[in-house]
């Protein structure tokens, strides 16, 4: 059978973990081996992006050891994985074993959805989920890995969904990693207008391929007080 290995990136390990066996359940059923590194930790983007350029070096380093051998590397993360793709070559750019060693690995790099459709090739899960959803469209993978239509044609094959647009579906939601935190104001800005744009659709959920985005819009939709869920795109895939 086919192997899969998962990168399940430290926001599914520490708060999310059943949107990593969401994933494994959804790899399985469709006929791969899944595999879980215990070695792995970071990709070093939270370092990267606050400019602690030689820990995001270590924490790279790791990361390349640990999935060196692997044959597919799946991704539940949009922004984990331009970090990987994007983001590596710069931080490698004066250190040519690592900088080859990222040439190696990224081709066998997937996000969930992308490997889902272009890998796999399949489109069809055999998922159900009786509701209403909307989806969000993450910063990174919208704009780093051109991610748009695969999530929804996945989610327009799922029996009893119904997939209702936000308007607008590609503004951010505020989060940006340690941009929520550095500007709080402009932040809260942003998320307060992504949760009307939800709450316009009347959807009871809101989907998304990124667990961070979705920490953030589930905080504000709950200080809201409006009853919509935050799903990762893997949950409702592995629904029947």
């Amino acid at each position: 059978m086919p192997r899969v290995s998962l990168f399940v990136t430290c926001i599914i390990d520490q708060v999310f973990p059943q949107v990593g066996l969401a994933m494994c359940q959804v790899l399985e059923r469709i006929g791969y081996t899944v595999d879980f590194p215990e070695a792995q930790t970071c990709c070093g983007q939270p370092a990267f992006n606050t400019g602690y350029r030689e820990e995001a070096r270590q924490v790279a380093r790791h990361f390349l050891k640990v999935f060196r051998d692997a044959e597919h590397i799946v991704v539940p993360s949009g922004s984990c994985t331009a970090m990987i793709v994007h983001h590596y070559p710069g931080l490698f750019a004066n250190e040519p074993r690592w900088l080859e060693e990222t040439g190696r690995l990224t081709p066998r790099l997937w996000e969930f959805s992308k490997f889902l459709l272009e890998v796999a090739r399949v489109e069809d899960v055999g998922a159900r989920y009786d509701g209403v959803v909307t989806f969000h469209d993450s910063c990174h993978g919208l704009r780093e890995l051109g991610i748009k239509e695969g999530p929804r044609r996945l989610l327009g094959n799922v029996r009893g969904l119904t997939l209702r647009e936000m308007e607008p579906a590609e503004e951010c939601c505020g989060f940006g990693g340690t941009f929520a935190v550095k500007f709080p104001e402009i932040s809260g800005g942003m998320g307060r207008a992504k949760i009307e744009a939800i709450r316009s659709t009347g959807a009871g959920a809101v989907v998304g391929i990124d667990s961070s985005c979705l920490l953030h819009i589930g905080g504000m939709l709950s200080r809201a007080g409006l009853d919509v869920r935050t799903l990762h795109l893997a949950e409702v895939l592995a629904q029947q």
